[in-house]
């Protein structure tokens, strides 16, 4: 049986930061999600999220994070690493091993750049250290797909560009059938989101990052690109990099030791 397992919220300022909690140990893990917060929120998920992490939760807390509900126009992503380290301090979480993915890894950079105090040990899970050329054509496609309203076509093509082939051949159908379910009632959460990605670059600064790190790419990631992670792990001192060959930017979702490798990494 899991023991504690919460759905809770922080108050930020004027607004709140929606997050999901789980397990009994005494050590800490923050876990921030990528581009996809700005469509659905972690709000009351927290028996959908949990299973990655069941066996890992007698010596874990695990918290995942949405961001904050109402965003600011120019909300950067140094900005949402600020509002993260508030809500951790109200949570009463003094230090953390941070794992961030794809935007969630670019906020976990500026959180280990600018808030070191606060991280145990880092983990960027298919992320730059800036909004690379192909990141800049994927999210530009985005926004303009979300302003035409096609919903569908949102999905399937951020589906396109995550997922291995072989994961797509098996379920390329059930795309559509999804996006009737994770359209929201307008986009200007993930509009925030997605120009904060556009306007990121930390590449100056990664070598102030300190934390021992963990960097984890897809071999063939059409979302980011295949060159960021070698250059995150050029530009942080203390990193390992693996890379998994066989997936793309989909690879925390594919690769089945995924969460065993980011918990190695973090015990040792």
């Amino acid at each position: 049986m899991i023991k504690n397992i919460k759905n809770g919220c922080v108050s930020i300022g004027n607004t709140e930061m929606y997050y999901a909690s789980f397990g009994t140990g005494k050590k800490n893990m923050v876990v921030i999600p990528g581009l996809s917060d700005g469509l659905m929120t972690v709000k009351g998920k927290a028996w959908m999220l949990v299973s990655p992490y069941k066996k890992y939760l007698n010596d874990y807390t695990v918290y995942i994070f949405s961001r904050k509900n109402e965003m600011p126009e120019g909300y950067s992503v140094k900005d949402m690493a600020d509002d993260q380290v508030l809500a951790m301090e109200k949570l009463g979480i003094d230090k953390a091993d941070v794992c961030g993915v794809s935007q969630g890894g670019m906020i976990a950079q500026c959180i280990a750049i600018y808030h070191p105090e606060v991280v145990e040990k880092l983990v960027l899970a298919v992320t730059a250290p800036y909004a690379t050329g192909t990141v800049k054509n994927a999210v530009s496609g985005w926004i303009d797909m979300a302003k035409s309203g096609d919903h569908t076509k949102l999905m399937v093509d951020t589906a396109e560009k995550m997922y291995s082939d072989k994961f797509l051949d098996k379920n390329r159908k059930i795309f559509p059938v999804m996006a009737r379910f994770t359209k929201p009632s307008d986009y200007e959460r993930f509009y925030r989101n997605a120009y904060a990605i556009l306007e990121f670059d930390v590449r100056d600064e990664l070598c102030k990052i300190k934390a021992p790190t963990l960097i984890i790419a897809g071999g063939d990631d059409k979302t980011i690109g295949n060159d960021a992670a070698l250059e995150l792990k050029n530009g942080i001192t203390d990193s390992t990099l693996f890379i998994y060959d066989e997936f793309g930017h989909g690879a925390f979702e594919e690769a089945k030791d995924f969460y065993d490798r980011i918990f190695s990494f973090c015990k040792n």
